[in-house]
């Protein structure tokens, strides 16, 4: 008698522990199941791996060398305009630094005739062509002219340059500083580097 009670109690449990079972699994069943995508989800570690390079890589060595000489003309042409706007980063050594910009201000704020230098000195070769005795007459004493007023002119810059550097920039260096305006002077506006901030008659 007590057997089966206790058979007929057991198969009752057993019975609603495999009915919970079997709910649990079909319940755990429908949750797991996600939809379909269409494709594997990637890794992360290929994730990053594309992020981090956007181009393709090339195919194969004239293509590599092809996109290098891209990426190395790009380069030169953002340094050279860089270079034109003053950008200290992209000058070279011999424009860098507060009192060379201030040297090349105050070249570029005034007129002179040093700067047309270049156009009278090759008109004066052409006049020199002309084999005639009153067209050396005249080229001569014009040559001599010019060497003495870009020699003034020059000398006059450069004390001006340095005083000015001396007031403005006491604890800097200025070791070259008068060659080196002297040299911008001679230049032609248009051609001069880094082109000039300032225009002729603004204060530099």
């Amino acid at each position: 008698m007590f057997r089966r009670r206790d058979a007929g109690a057991g198969g009752a449990v057993n019975e609603a522990a495999t009915d919970a079972a079997g709910s649990g699994t079909s319940e755990t069943g429908r949750n797991a199941v996600t939809p379909a995508k269409g494709r594997p989800t990637p890794k992360r570690s290929e994730a990053e791996r594309r992020r981090r390079q956007p181009h393709s890589a090339p195919a194969n060595r004239k293509a590599a060398s092809s996109q290098s000489r891209g990426r190395d003309r790009a380069e030169r042409a953002r340094r050279y305009e860089a270079m034109k706007r003053g950008e200290e980063w992209a000058l070279p050594a011999r424009d860098k630094g507060p009192v060379r910009a201030m040297t090349r201000d105050y070249v570029d704020s005034r007129r002179r005739i040093s700067e047309f230098y270049m156009y009278i000195l090759g008109l004066l070769f052409v006049l020199l062509l002309i084999k005639s005795a009153a067209t050396a007459a005249i080229v001569y004493p014009v040559v001599l002219v010019l060497v003495l007023v870009m020699a003034v002119e020059g000398f006059m810059t450069a004390r001006a340059v340095k005083k000015l550097a001396a007031q403005r920039f006491p604890a800097e260096s200025t070791r070259g500083i008068t060659r080196y305006a002297i040299m911008r002077s001679l230049q032609i506006r248009r051609l001069r580097m880094p082109a000039p901030r300032v225009g002729p008659g603004r204060k530099a």
